[in-house]
């Protein structure tokens, strides 16, 4: 994983909001790996949360940073479109996935090195099947031990009851691991003025 993915997708986000042709992907990212992957936008001082999006198919690296750099930043429904007013307020973050494995419980994985993705079936929706993610960063910035976590993903996921240790115990979780690159908006300009 290098900087310069993360500065890719600022330039992917910051020429789509000029309304100018999408940039080429520097010669510095791989055009054949293929990687589920996340891209984070967060905003301010204190790095709030404005989009994250991702996929966890398989992607080849320049075709689905510059798809979800945009998704992230202008669909996430949990937020208003990015504007170009607050380009200069953000920081963007590129999440490479590895490592999946199946959990054999929901605590068989490592706060702060691990994200989970569930799957369940909800008992008060008429058996309908929902799923959540969290990247590995998201418990230990939050705070969270493994059944906050766990807790803070069934309601992620839609989940809207009493959350009992009997649907706890029903959750499929898989964890994994990631490698992450961040990079705020003065760096990525200091990095485009430095590519000319």
């Amino acid at each position: 994983i290098s900087r310069d993915m993360a500065a890719y997708c600022f330039d992917t986000l910051a020429s789509h909001l000029e309304g100018r042709r999408p940039p080429i992907a520097p010669p510095s990212i791989p055009t054949t790996a293929k990687f589920p992957l996340f891209v984070t936008w967060k905003k301010g001082s204190g790095h709030r949360l404005r989009g994250c999006i991702g996929t966890f198919a398989e992607e080849k690296l320049p075709e689905g940073l510059a798809e979800y750099a945009l998704t992230a930043g202008l669909k996430d429904s949990r937020f208003d479109p990015i504007s170009i007013q607050e380009l200069p307020q953000l920081q963007c973050g590129v999440s490479l996935l590895v490592q999946f494995e199946p959990a054999a419980n929901y605590l068989d994985w490592q706060v702060g090195v691990h994200g989970i993705r569930i799957h369940f079936t909800d008992p008060t929706a008429g058996g309908a099947r929902r799923s959540g993610v969290f990247l590995p960063e998201v418990a230990t910035e939050q705070g969270w031990n493994h059944l906050e976590t766990l807790d803070a993903l069934l309601r992620k996921a839609g989940y809207r009851h009493e959350i009992s240790e009997s649907l706890r115990q029903s959750v499929q979780v898989t964890r994994f691991q990631s490698e992450k690159v961040v990079m705020s908006f003065q760096e990525w300009q200091a990095d485009y003025h430095k590519r000319g």
